[in-house]
Parts: structure tokens; sequence; C-alpha cells
């Protein structure tokens, strides 16, 4: 079998709270009911930090996403004392990407040049829509002028990598509501778009109670090829399934993810995956959910999560969950590298998914053809455990 060998390692930061919750959302996010207990918060991130550290000694840190909830509630001296606790026990990357996501309708919350000089270098902005009605339909506080004046405000205080989110498929959406959705976000000069479906989450509102209205799946598919023709107009290079980045402007920290790299998961439900060389292992791992049982557990010192292995038999699948996702698809002798498994456990599917059209190969790059990514879903259960 090939040796494991460690890939680049990103850091995530989960900030569970938010000013509502929106009926779509399957995240770990939690409504700000009273004041944000921001000290304790800090102080249970960065006990968090101290438990996973021995399994990261001496490897550098490449890239920081502030997930959410909604981080943007954090003002910026949090953010920085956050940043500040994890350099002190971190090597960071020269020029480490610092992804901070914001919510528009929370833009008060701090300054934008206060985040930047705090170190935050990028910002994803969760727009949604520029449609007033949709809108309030997906249960977002901000309405398109707050989006737009949020985004201009970041670019005034010296932000030039910023992603927008965009959803398709909403409902009530039709073909001219969600062209007019990407040229308002394309007007706007971001250096990344996310351009996803609408889906219906287990455990959300939308999932208990459909809105009325949804395009069906031709409808849906007809709103993604439009989207993705828009943006390559303007420029975006489509790398991943819902990602459009112009030239180099690509999301480091979520190739990394796609690219079967490694990340340390700190927070309230932050999850983690880590490679070991020396024993050949790969471990997930994850946090407490419930911010107050999270909290209450860095204070007395007990253990903040649980762990698991992915086996040999389960990597081939957790490989081709993110990685399949890429325009480039990936190289066999990264799969090899960053699973510890030779191509010949993966040969009979790879076959397989060529005889249907969904992938083809390359000079050892397996790559997704145009069916391959629309029956995504399809080609990477192909490589679940038999």
């Amino acid at each position: 079998m090939p040796a494991l060998i460690p890939p680049p390692l990103s850091l995530y930061i989960h900030i569970p709270w938010c000013v509502r919750k929106c009926p779509y959302c399957d995240f770990n996010s939690h409504e700000q009911k009273n004041a944000l207990p921001i000290d304790a918060y800090i102080q249970a991130l960065t006990d968090d930090l101290e438990q996973d550290l021995p399994l990261v000694w001496g490897r550098s840190m490449h890239s920081v996403f502030f997930g959410g909830g909604t981080p943007s509630l954090f003002p910026p001296d949090a953010v920085e004392r956050i940043l500040d606790a994890c350099r002190a026990r971190l090597k960071f990357a020269p020029n480490a990407e610092i992804t901070m996501e914001c919510n528009p309708g929370t833009a008060e919350h701090g300054r934008f040049e206060n985040y930047l000089s705090a170190g935050v270098n990028r910002l994803s902005f969760g727009i949604q829509s520029f449609n007033d009605d949709c809108l309030k339909t997906l249960g977002r506080i901000h309405d398109s002028a707050e989006a737009e004046t949020a985004v201009k405000m970041a670019q005034d205080a010296g932000y030039k990598n910023i992603n927008l989110d965009l959803m398709f498929a909403l409902p009530g959406q039709n073909i001219e509501m969600a062209r007019y959705d990407v040229e308002r976000a394309v007007a706007l000069s971001p250096t990344h778009i996310s351009y996803y479906h609408l889906t219906m989450e287990a455990n959300t509102v939308f999932a208990a109670k459909p809105p009325p209205n949804l395009p069906d799946e031709d409808a849906a598919w007809a709103l993604q090829e439009q989207g993705q023709s828009l943006l390559a107009e303007h420029g975006f290079l489509q790398y991943e399934i819902s990602a459009y980045a112009k030239p180099g402007q690509q999301c480091a920290h979520n190739l990394n993810y796609w690219r079967y790299g490694d990340y340390l998961g700190i927070g309230a439900g932050a999850h983690g995956k880590i490679s070991s060389g020396a024993s050949g292992d790969i471990l997930r791992r994850w946090k407490i959910k419930n911010p107050r049982d999270y909290l209450q557990n860095t204070k007395t010192g007990k253990r903040i999560g649980g762990d698991e292995l992915v086996t040999p038999d389960n990597r081939p699948f957790d490989y081709m969950l993110n990685a399949l996702r890429l325009s480039e698809g990936f190289a066999i002798r990264d799969f090899e590298v960053r699973t510890g498994l030779d191509r010949s456990a993966i040969d009979k599917k790879l076959a397989h998914a060529k005889l249907m059209g969904w992938l083809e190969e390359h000079n050892g790059q397996i790559i997704p053809t145009e069916l391959g990514h629309r029956f995504s879903n399809d080609v990477m259960s192909l490589f679940l455990q038999d």
C-alpha cells in the first residue's frame, strides 16, 4: 500500500449564533436571544484548540475559515483575539487565506476595515438573492439594497477578495428572476460567486413544510445552466459544482476540503479531519453541538467531542464525496497518498463510472464529465463500501 502523506492543513472556527434561524438552514446555528458570551466563547475556542494541538504538531496552517451561524455578530476585536490565540499555538503559512462569513444584515456590528486589520483577508457574503420577495420567503434579515451596501462598504474598506453566495431554484423563481440575481451579483465585482441549489434539508422548517411553487427538476436544471453560462461570460471559471471564481481566486480553504486535505474544527458543532503519516490513520473529529453544553464542558475540562477512524474500506467514498465535486477531478497519485490505498481499491468502480459516461481519465487524472456533474450523487454512491 502507498504511504499516507499528510496533506495541507486548514482551520475551521464555528460561531454558532445568528439573529434569526433561516427555514432552509440545517447548520448548527442558534438564535441570539441575549448578549453573546463572547469572552467565554473565545476561552472555550482556545481550550478546544489546545485539545487538538497534539494531532498537528509542527504542521503549518494554510487557511482559516470563520463559519456559522453568523460570525459577523462577533466584533473585530473579538475576531482578532481569536486569531491571536490561534497564531500563538499554530504556525500560520505566509499569506494564509483567512475568510469570514458575513450576513449583510449585520454589517453594523463591526467596521470592515477593522476586520481587515484584525487579519481577515477574505469575506463571504450570504446574499442568496437580490429579489426582496425571495429574501422574505428565505427568512433572511436583509433586503437587496442592504446586500449591495454591505458589499460596497467592504470594498471601500479595502477588501479585494470577496465571495457572494447565491441560491437558485427558489420558490416562484423563473428564468428571468434567476438571470437578474446573477447579473446583480456580477455587477458588484466580486472575485468569487457560490451558486447553489436550494435544497430541503432534513430537520429544517422547509423540510417539514416545503414552500409552494418550487421549480421542478427540469426547471432547476435550466436555471443552473443559465447561471453557468452567464458566469462564464463574465470571466468566472467553474472549478467546483457550486463554485465560480475569477482566475487565480479560488477559495483555498474549500479547495483543501475538496482535495481531501486536513483541517482542525473548533467551536460548537465543528468537525475536523486529521491524517497521520506515522500511523496511517485518518481521523474525523466532532465537537458538542449545543453552545451551552460546549461552554460548560470546556469550563470543567471535560472532553468536548469525539472522533472515529475512517477505515480503509470507507476511504474511497470519503475521498470521492469531496474530490468528485471538482471540475479538475483528481489525480490517481493524490488519491493514493491521501488515502493510503492503491488504485486497485477503486479500479472496478472507476471502470463502471467510465462506462456510464460519468468519468474520463487522461494521463492519470480522473475528470467528471458534464453528465457526471449532473448525476454527481450517483457517481459518488458508486464508491460506497459493498
